[in-house]
């Protein structure tokens, strides 16, 4: 994780402002953003949850969960300079990871896929965009700077600096650009990773 030095709030206000022309003014921000309270009210149960007091941990996040319609798992390690934008049915699962300056919509899950121990949920680097109802599933890796469309369902680590989109999400941009060379390729690397970790019996 980031070294925290501008602190929560202001980075909190910051993204806000950075990403939704509709923040006016800090004051707003702090009154009247879902996202900004559950991000704000999980450093809390993670603190709980750190300190072994897990029941008071879970139960001081459901709380939450039940003012702002987002659930974050006190387990979650979630950096400062993340942006939920409205975040209704938001769901973090307990080892998800989340750096600075993601960005994610409402409906998006970082849940798993009820096959793995350990490590079971999603790791989203720093600058990714998880749009509007995508499902990333699984211990999965998605890289710094990629973009993951409205309603995808994500099932494999997804490169940095790609678009992916679909059912499951396949690669479609890189870069920004539409170049089928490096997309091929890439979906390749993907489906292979996919297979060998799914299924390593079949190596």
């Amino acid at each position: 994780m980031s070294e925290k030095k501008k602190g929560f709030w202001r980075e909190a206000i910051r993204v806000t402002k950075e990403n939704d022309p509709a923040a006016r003014t800090a004051l707003e921000v702090l009154l009247t953003y879902p996202g900004v309270k559950a991000l704000a009210a999980h450093r809390l149960s993670h603190f709980l949850w750190r300190h072994h007091f897990k029941l008071l941990a879970r139960m001081h996040s459901q709380f939450w969960r039940f003012w702002t319609q987002i659930e974050i798992h006190p387990g979650a390690q979630i950096d400062y300079g993340v942006f939920i934008d409205h975040g209704s049915g938001l769901v973090i699962g307990e080892t998800a990871v989340v750096e600075h300056d993601v960005k994610l919509y409402h409906g998006v899950t970082l849940g798993g896929t009820g096959k793995d121990k350990g490590k079971r949920h999603p790791t989203v680097r720093h600058g990714a965009l998880i749009s509007a109802h995508a499902q990333l599933l699984g211990p999965i890796e998605v890289g710094a700077n990629a973009k993951v469309g409205a309603s995808a369902v994500v099932v494999s680590d997804v490169p940095e600096r790609v678009t992916v989109v679909g059912i499951p999400a396949r690669v479609v941009r890189v870069d920004g650009k539409k170049d089928i060379k490096k997309i091929t390729t890439l979906e390749e690397r993907r489906e292979a990773s996919y297979h060998s970790s799914h299924h390593p019996s079949d190596q």
